[in-house]
């Protein structure tokens, strides 16, 4: 039934799509963030519809092409398009270059999209539904997760579906909290007070879902990112007191186990896990540093690389950082332009923030830029322990504020126009 339900639901799409590629992009964005067809179990399991609904949205490009937007001149933008030629560099450098075809398509896949969402986003109405399918494609697993944590008292933890970017409890975790900012965003611009309420309900549930993950890397971004919303937040008291009455409620939730593992985020040199990152960590500088600026491509996580790099040569994994995965797989290069995207997409959100403050009319473009910055603040703490690189909720948070910025430039541009214009004909009535 699941199958028969999703493959009407993309297939009955593709009219909407030709007519309005934009539909194409909130449709893939779905089936990328919440892979609808993980849930499945029959032939819609690995039915290729991310790329029937890619050429569906291509086509209705080249039918719409008038009505495409231009590509905006951002910083961002730049760097994010330097990051994926890049990504196409070190692939080719590998030591195992036979590997390289098939876990390059991945990410190239999805920044390919993230570039062809800045010829079709540029207007409030589409930043909103944009946001809307984002926040809900991981609100979903948050939701289910945080019931799911209630229900067995936090007994067992919480992960996403098979064979996707989030299977993994740590990486569902993080992406269920950069969720939370954007369902914060939702609530403070939805007047109907029964969505309002459910945005709430659902920020509660995602926070619990997190914690029911037993992700040690989700828990120090929740609390950054729950500092950081209060700073930003319009209304502190209300958060302030959703923190100190929620909190307290949901660590009571919490199983001793939970405790426990928790507590060896301060006794990380007693724990194989993160011995294991340290381990990974130093292979990949080591082996950055060997083959400065381009990495050593994808494909490093094996027995001979580790054998050359890392302390320990028979502790092969995988980097378990955003950082320490772009610098061994890209070099110092591939880091720069990584640290690039996100450093211009905050400096973007800051200015967004800085400039709509007070301005009647743009008070949406202010709380949209500020709860992406806390959605970031996330990704960068929780990322430092999670190989979640090429995960696109990041991206399209990236995407958001560069055509957020380019619309409240225009919007203040024209204010400032009418502005002169008004006391231009009160200077002649005078």
């Amino acid at each position: 039934m699941r199958d028969l339900l999703l493959t009407a639901i993309v297939f009955g799409s593709i009219p909407f799509i030709l007519r309005n590629p934009f539909n194409g992009l909130l449709m893939w964005i779905w089936l990328g963030i919440m892979n609808p067809h993980r849930l499945t179990w029959g032939f819609a399991y690995s039915m290729p519809f991310a790329l029937i609904v890619a050429l569906a949205t291509f086509t209705g490009m080249l039918v719409k092409v008038k009505s495409l937007y231009k590509f905006p001149h951002d910083r961002a933008a730049i760097a994010l398009v330097l990051f994926f030629f890049w990504l196409c560099v070190s692939p080719l450098f590998s030591f195992h270059p036979e590997q390289e075809l098939e876990m390059w398509l991945r990410p190239a896949k999805i920044l390919l999209m993230c570039l062809i969402a800045l010829l079709l986003v540029g207007t409030r109405d589409q930043l909103h539904k944009m946001t809307w399918v984002l926040a809900l494609s991981i609100g979903f697993f948050g939701i289910k997760g945080g019931i799911f944590t209630i229900a067995t008292g936090g007994a067992y933890r919480v992960r996403g579906p098979e064979d996707s970017f989030i299977y993994d409890n740590n990486a569902l975790a993080l992406a269920i909290i950069m969720s939370v900012p954007l369902f914060r965003y939702l609530q403070l611009q939805s007047e109907n007070v029964w969505i309002k309420r459910g945005c709430l309900a659902a920020m509660i549930l995602c926070v619990i879902s997190a914690l029911g993950s037993y992700s040690r890397g989700a828990l120090l971004a929740l609390i950054a990112m729950g500092l950081f919303l209060f700073a930003k937040s319009r209304q502190k008291l209300l958060i302030g007191l959703l923190i100190v009455l929620v909190v307290p409620m949901v660590l009571y939730l919490m199983p001793e186990h939970w405790f426990a593992r928790m507590n060896t985020i301060a006794e990380y040199n007693q724990d194989a896990s993160a011995l294991g990152r340290l381990n990974a960590w130093w292979a990949a500088w080591n082996l950055a540093l060997d083959r400065f600026p381009i990495g050593g491509g994808y494909a490093i996580y094996e027995a001979d690389v580790y054998a050359r790099y890392a302390p320990n040569p028979d502790l092969v994994l995988a980097a378990h950082s955003i950082y320490f995965q772009v610098l061994g797989q890209h070099g110092f290069m591939g880091l720069f332009l990584f640290l690039l995207i996100y450093g211009f997409s905050w400096l973007n959100g800051a200015w967004i923030v800085r400039n709509t403050k007070g301005k009647v009319g743009l008070e949406w473009a202010h709380d949209l830029a500020a709860m992406c910055q806390v959605s970031l603040v996330g990704y960068a703490v929780g990322g430092a322990f999670l190989s979640l690189t090429y995960f696109d909720l990041p991206y399209y948070i990236v995407i958001i504020l560069i055509v957020l910025r380019t619309i409240v430039r225009q919007v203040l541009a024209e204010m400032g126009r009418n502005g002169k214009l008004q006391q231009q004909k009160e200077v002649v009535l005078a």
